[in-house]
């Protein structure tokens, strides 16, 4: 078997800290400590530079395309404190709101599935989260989960709304509950549900287990199977799984026991700043502050192997020191 790969000269200045293709896989944004975004079209060809939005005043962390039931719509997150959502138009691309809740940097953004409507989840130093929503009047709405963790929030996601529905329930019956999962510099990582009595982010779940600041979490797509897994990375040069069985009872799964899994038996040679899963859910990307990435895959045994590794050089095989990299599931 072999793979291709297109190579983008993304033109910027300084450090690129995110890169995010469109749903459809035609268009491909950038962001960079030069404050820049850079949105590319994307071909069998190659890529071609179509815009560079600056409107950030500081360095930009990340970028995240809405579904594309809500249009072209990009928000992106900054060291300034600020996120902005851009909107793309026949006379190209416009800030369309400026969110400036937080009082500190905004480290991480995540819209949520799209069945639960334009709702984008934001976290920040300053401890807090917000949610900014699109609302059927036609105005943007603010809600904070305030003091999520109090030493900085480095990271958010949405828990698969398919995956929190009681899978013995007809669809049409099925409550689809908001649930997120935040890593702080607490070295906590914390599952939130939204209660829909008293209008508010509730904490369900604190899962300790890292050492140090917990960089990055990710939730798997559901792939049809009884259970979640979540994902988290660390300071600490780990990588963790945590994993629960979903109860046809349980709708928001929190009588459920978290169950963690460490992704290997050794650190990894670095801080571990990213994760992202395959949209199958059974491939977890791992991405490393020594510029390597490793890709990692369940084995019927219950096993996680290391099946490839990337770098500034390309792909190396990693097949030969699978069984050592692996870690057995208890």
């Amino acid at each position: 078997m072999t793979s291709e790969a297109l190579v983008f000269d993304t033109q910027h200045e300084d450090i690129i800290h995110d890169v995010q293709l469109n749903y459809y896989g035609k268009k491909l944004a950038t962001c960079s400590s030069d404050g820049t975004i850079r949105i590319f079209d994307v071909d069998e060809n190659g890529q071609k530079l179509r815009n560079v939005l600056k409107e950030h005043e500081g360095p930009v962390w990340q970028i995240n395309w809405a579904h594309p039931k809500f249009g072209s719509i990009l928000a992106s997150c900054s060291y300034d404190g600020r996120v902005l959502i851009w909107k793309e138009s026949e006379v190209g691309w416009t800030v369309i709101k400026v969110h400036d809740k937080h009082t500190s940097s905004v480290n991480s953004i995540a819209w949520a599935p799209h069945e639960l409507g334009p709702i984008l989840a934001c976290a920040s130093s300053d401890g807090n989260v917000s949610f900014l929503s699109f609302s059927v009047e036609g105005t943007w709405n603010v809600q904070m989960l305030n003091n999520a963790h109090l030493s900085g929030v480095n990271s958010v996601c949405w828990a698969p709304i398919t995956a929190l529905a009681a899978l013995s329930l007809p669809a049409s019956s099925s409550p689809m509950v908001k649930q997120i999962a935040t890593g702080g510099c607490d070295n906590m990582v914390k599952i939130w549900t939204y209660s829909e009595s008293n209008k508010n982010y509730e904490l369900t779940t604190a899962l300790p287990g890292h050492t140090g600041w917990v960089r990055d979490v990710a939730f798997a797509p559901n792939i049809g199977l009884g259970s979640i897994y979540l994902a988290s990375s660390s300071q600490d040069r780990t990588v963790i799984l945590w994993s629960k069985d979903i109860s046809s009872g349980d709708v928001d799964n929190s009588n459920q026991e978290w169950i963690r899994q460490p992704l290997t038996s050794q650190p990894f040679g670095d801080v571990v700043w990213r994760l992202s899963w395959s949209l199958s859910g059974n491939i977890l990307a791992v991405s490393c502050g020594d510029n390597k990435i490793t890709l990692w895959k369940e084995s019927m045994s219950g096993e996680w192997e290391n099946i490839s590794q990337l770098d500034e050089t390309g792909v190396s095989n990693a097949q030969n020191s699978s069984a050592q990299a692996s870690v057995s599931a208890s």
